[in-house]
């Protein structure tokens, strides 16, 4: 065999070679891909902790210590005012209303801001709140999927007082990535709720 032969056939052998190299590489993946799932950052909450809220507002409550309390700057003289939690993006709105014979009025003004939700929920969760003693009744709502809003709840005393909170992220909605957070502030909404009182 001639010089050219051989580099013919050490050409053919090379690209056989290649092949059969390509088609084992091939062969041995799996053709089962599992795609990794989402992954959201670690939250490293703080401890629990609070402290009383005593303004000149017609109610008073505990607060946790790591949040900030800001006056609301849409609806300013009303006694309403946002808790604020900085470190979670989140901010609880509360907007307090007097009661003057307008009780069903108030109750259903909030019934429609809380089940204006069930586009985006899967569900709403109402949990009741009673303390005879200082004449505290509401509602809790858990508003589960990814709504605007996660959290809701009213308190009033029907004759005087009407307290009305909603809790929103300033991020687009992810009940999972959430989940944690919501869980979180929900443990301070309700120890908020607890601990309120009138003036």
């Amino acid at each position: 065999m001639s010089h050219w032969g051989k580099i013919k056939n050490m050409k053919l052998n090379s690209r056989y070679t290649f092949v059969i190299v390509v088609a084992l590489l091939l062969g041995s993946c799996n053709n089962s891909y599992t795609p990794k799932e989402p992954g959201y950052f670690r939250i490293d909450f703080p401890e629990k902790e609070y402290v009383q809220l005593d303004s000149t507002f017609p109610y008073k409550f505990e607060i946790p210590v790591y949040v900030k309390i800001e006056q609301d700057k849409y609806h300013t003289g009303n006694y309403n005012s946002n808790i604020v939690f900085p470190k979670l993006k989140g901010t609880l709105h509360l907007s307090y209303f007097g009661v003057a014979g307008n009780i069903d009025e108030l109750l259903e003004d909030n019934r429609k801001m809380v089940y204006k939700h069930t586009i985006k929920a899967d569900a709403i969760n109402e949990q009741y709140y009673e303390d005879k003693e200082k004449s505290v009744y509401g509602v809790l709502y858990e508003i589960k999927g990814n709504a605007a809003s996660s959290v809701q709840f009213y308190a009033t005393d029907s004759t005087k007082h009407f307290l009305r909170g909603a809790l929103y992220f300033n991020t687009v909605p992810n009940k999972d990535s959430l989940a944690p957070a919501i869980q979180f502030v929900e443990e301070d909404i309700i120890h908020l709720i607890e601990t309120l009182s009138w003036k």
